[in-house]
């Protein structure tokens, strides 16, 4: 049993379980936001470009985190959940702020309208001072975590900001 265990940790013990409460609530608030957030229409007038960039950048991140195992041992990986945990009541906050209040100065401001593009810097850094290892035996490089995310990060923004340019 043990050796069951040992053999499974690494697929279910990882720095990927922090993205779940990410998804869960995109999944289950993206059709409260306004229409302007709404996939047909923040999507049009993109281009491809930034597109492939922002979808593959984060689907690398996601992977990453999957390879990177969960543990909170250093005080380093400490930091790094309160970190993590103050970005995603940030980032929560950025959301409810848009769907209690979409007609505020800040909600239709460009910092507002932003937020939930912008906002995922803090939880990211969490994760990145959480994860100091692969999984599987692969040899662990931090450059490749905060270089996927400065790619995706800045595609993700960009996005963002061409949609509340577009509908400015």
């Amino acid at each position: 049993m043990e050796t069951i265990r040992a053999v499974l940790k690494p697929y279910f013990l990882n720095c990927f379980i922090l993205i779940i409460p990410i998804l869960i609530w995109n999944v289950l608030l993206t059709d409260q936001l306004p229409e302007n957030y709404q996939p047909e229409v923040f999507s049009r007038g993109i281009p491809n470009a930034l597109t492939y960039v922002e979808n593959i950048s984060r689907f690398f991140l996601f992977v990453i985190t999957f390879l990177m195992p969960l543990s909170f041992h250093t005080k380093k990986q400490k930091i790094g959940l309160y970190v993590y945990l103050l970005g995603l009541i940030v980032y929560f906050a950025s959301w409810i702020i848009l769907i209690y209040f979409p007609t505020s100065i800040w909600s239709n401001s460009v910092m507002g309208f932003v937020a939930p593009a912008y906002t995922p810097v803090a939880w990211i850094a969490g994760i990145a001072l959480i994860g100091d290892s692969f999984s599987f035996s692969i040899p662990y490089r931090r450059w490749i975590f905060i270089s996927v995310s400065t790619v995706f990060l800045p595609a993700h923004i960009s996005h963002a900001v061409l949609v509340y340019c577009r509908l400015s």
